[in-house]
């Protein structure tokens, strides 16, 4: 079985959302469709076409009532809407890199309880991105 994984997030800047994934993170656009701030991003790793991010507009889906859309704001504001785990084989130097950015550290690396060692930032729009190293 061959199986690809693409995440979806939401934002609530897309301008600040693709500053954060292709320069912070060094993801690249494959995709950017829409216009102003109603823009679906598809970004991802370069050289790793079947994992890919889509940055969307949570407001934008008609089957969200105005009461949920007040609650997906709010959530986003204090950053628990939404989270993606990435991977990579050297923590250290990424936390490095990346706290060297204006990008929100949440945890500096450290080992946790069930097995895994990790780190954790907030993209422009309050999602949580936790990072772990590959072992």
């Amino acid at each position: 079985m061959d199986i690809s994984i693409h995440a979806i997030l939401p934002h609530d800047d897309p301008d600040a959302s693709v500053a954060f994934y292709r320069e912070v993170l060094g993801f690249e656009v494959r995709g950017d469709v829409g216009q102003g701030r109603t823009r679906w991003i598809t970004v991802g790793p370069a050289g790793r076409p079947a994992t890919s991010i889509v940055l969307e507009p949570p407001f934008a889906d008609p089957g969200v009532s105005e009461d949920e859309r007040r609650t997906i704001t709010e959530m986003m504001a204090k950053g628990t809407y939404a989270r993606v785990l990435l991977s990579t084989a050297d923590l250290d130097a990424t936390f490095e890199r990346l706290a060297a950015t204006d990008a929100e550290v949440v945890q500096e690396p450290i080992e946790q309880p069930y097995g895994v060692r990790d780190c954790a930032f907030r993209d422009p729009a309050g999602n949580l991105i936790r990072i772990q190293e590959l072992r």
